[in-house]
């Protein structure tokens, strides 16, 4: 196989690999870097994954980050990861006011993370593991059947990897990637961006793998939530646990929150969940390909997309930006207990375990 036919099957390589050589390395008006975390192979053709950051790259920097293409069958996610990318890279050549928010803060993009799966139209990767449930995290509570991550057969969906096999090299990357950045930055906000379920967008947060246990940092994502509610009341995101609608193993979220934390670094990690039913509704006939569960499809409903999520990532900049005001407020404690009444309600953990420290 040669470079055209990969771009073929997979253009948001090649739209990636355009912004690279041909943007984001040509900027000059604020830091910049691309790293490649690991190679993939696909038919003897090597296929990098990307990681492209923007912006102050000191130890005292906030950083946001964006995940795309963690499903290969999630193809919007990337899109939307790159069209971002792509914008900010314009910007920046006239922006003044975006290049001194980058002065502090450091923006960070996997826009691609499985381009085996990507290439092969498969949700897992080229292993047939499904990333999102490779992850040493087993749920002590009951899960979804095969949804919730099973070792029974790797021709399944949601396949977690074999019992004691090492994580697979994307999972691994986005580890690396994650932690790399929480080694060094005060706060790490990570928008991981995903579709296929529901008709509304969802903003999920950890645990996936606990309907019971909040994470230690739900005073500060609940108040993340009020801020943006209040900035924005007219919008169409739900916001919400994972395990309002099911539980799993092996979640990768799960385990670098529970990593971070253990090195006492700051991470906060949310998956936009885009509610792709609705794509389906207004053109059932997608269903007929393999992807029409999870993709728009129709060019002017993948446009509509792109520009949705536009006012989320900008609240998302500013809130890392401005990551001491609500992050490190003396309010979490009380907004953990609200979010503790809402959230889990049969909890039976004290408030004073879930106020930020």
């Amino acid at each position: 196989m040669n470079k055209y036919d990969l771009y073929r099957r997979l253009p948001e390589m090649m739209q990636l690999e355009t912004l690279v050589n041909h943007q984001v390395t040509h900027l000059q008006s604020v830091p910049v870097s691309v790293n490649t975390l690991a190679v993939t192979e696909l038919e003897n053709v090597p296929l990098p994954i990307y990681k492209i950051a923007l912006g102050n790259p000191h130890s005292d920097t906030p950083c946001l980050m964006f995940i795309g293409g963690v499903h290969g069958l999630e193809r919007i996610g990337s899109q939307v990861v790159l069209s971002l990318l792509n914008s900010l890279c314009q910007r920046l050549h006239w922006d003044a006011a975006l290049q001194t928010r980058l002065k502090r803060l450091r923006l960070v993009f996997i826009p691609l993370l499985n381009p085996v799966g990507m290439a092969k139209r498969y949700r897992s990767n080229g292993n047939h593991v499904d990333l999102m449930r490779n992850a040493p995290v087993d749920s002590a509570e009951r899960t979804a059947w095969l949804v919730g991550g099973h070792r029974i057969s790797r021709f399944l969906p949601w396949y977690r990897g074999a019992e004691g096999a090492p994580m697979e090299l994307e999972s691994r990357a986005l580890i690396q990637a994650v932690l790399s950045e929480t080694r060094q930055s005060p706060l790490t906000i990570a928008l991981d961006f995903h579709s296929g379920f529901g008709n509304k967008d969802r903003l999920w947060f950890p645990y996936a793998k606990s309907r019971l246990q909040p994470i230690a940092d739900i005073g500060a994502l609940f108040h993340l939530k009020t801020l943006f509610f209040n900035a924005f009341p007219h919008q169409n995101y739900l916001f919400e646990p994972q395990t309002k609608h099911y539980t799993c193993h092996g979640d990768l979220w799960d385990h670098l929150y529970d990593l971070a934390s253990a090195r006492h670094q700051s991470l906060l990690p949310l998956t936009l969940e885009m509610g792709s039913w609705r794509w389906v509704r207004k053109n059932p006939l997608q269903l007929l390909d393999r992807i029409g569960l999870f993709h728009p499809m129709k060019p002017h409903r993948v446009d509509r997309v792109l520009r949705t999520h536009l006012t989320l990532t900008e609240f998302m900049m500013s809130a890392a930006y401005s990551y001491t005001s609500w992050f490190l407020s003396d309010a979490n404690a009380d907004y953990a207990r609200q979010a503790i009444s809402l959230w889990y309600p049969q909890s039976d953990l004290t408030d004073n375990e879930h106020s930020l420290t």
